[in-house]
């Protein structure tokens, strides 16, 4: 699927801008701003390009029901239930000390409608179980996927936060009005 996934990127004009630290065994990236449905098929091609099969998705749990749900698990997803208090936080962390090797993707804003702070789930999994974030931006506007380097949690998460706001800052979702904009132009202690 390579070599599919590597045409359908520069038939649609898309370029990769960095790359995620493979010396690095485990981590979270998180991926904004999600807006479309297509954010999904960047961030299979975008893994499929790079070579990074080995990183997995979480997903809403409404995404794993059959008739398709088995496709998202084939593909490398984990279904989230985010119904009620699941202590999600602590299942994930307690996953992460029991591996040797993984990496997760996630979407900070937990949907694609429009949000006014970012979930802090990933932040607190990063910092409980000592591993690096790294940040991925799908920019529509530029048609381009950043990636940045790994940073791990200080313990000051208003710190930690305006340096992830100032990240997703400089892209624009493929549906700009869902996205993260009115949020970076707020308080950005308001997360």
């Amino acid at each position: 699927m390579k070599w599919f996934w590597s045409w359908y990127l520069r038939r649609n004009g898309w370029v990769i801008e960095g790359d995620i630290r493979r010396d690095i065994p485990k981590m979270i990236i998180i991926v904004a701003p999600h807006t479309s449905w297509l954010d999904f098929i960047i961030g299979l091609a975008v893994r499929s390009v790079k070579g990074m099969d080995y990183v997995r998705f979480m997903g809403k749990a409404e995404l794993f029901k059959p008739p398709f749900g088995f496709i998202f698990r084939w593909l490398g997803g984990t279904p989230v239930d985010r119904t009620g208090s699941h202590n999600l936080v602590d299942a994930v962390v307690y996953t992460f000390r029991q591996s040797e090797k993984l990496v997760i993707a996630i979407a900070p804003e937990g949907t694609r409608k429009r949000v006014e702070k970012l979930k802090s789930g990933f932040y607190h999994i990063a910092r409980l179980a000592n591993i690096p974030i790294t940040m991925s931006a799908l920019d529509f506007a530029n048609r381009r996927v950043i990636f940045s380097e790994p940073f791990y949690p200080t313990g000051d998460e208003d710190a930690d936060f305006e340096t992830i706001y100032r990240f997703y800052a400089q892209v624009e979702g493929k549906h700009p009005e869902q996205g993260l904009m009115h949020i970076l132009s707020d308080d950005k202690s308001n997360h």
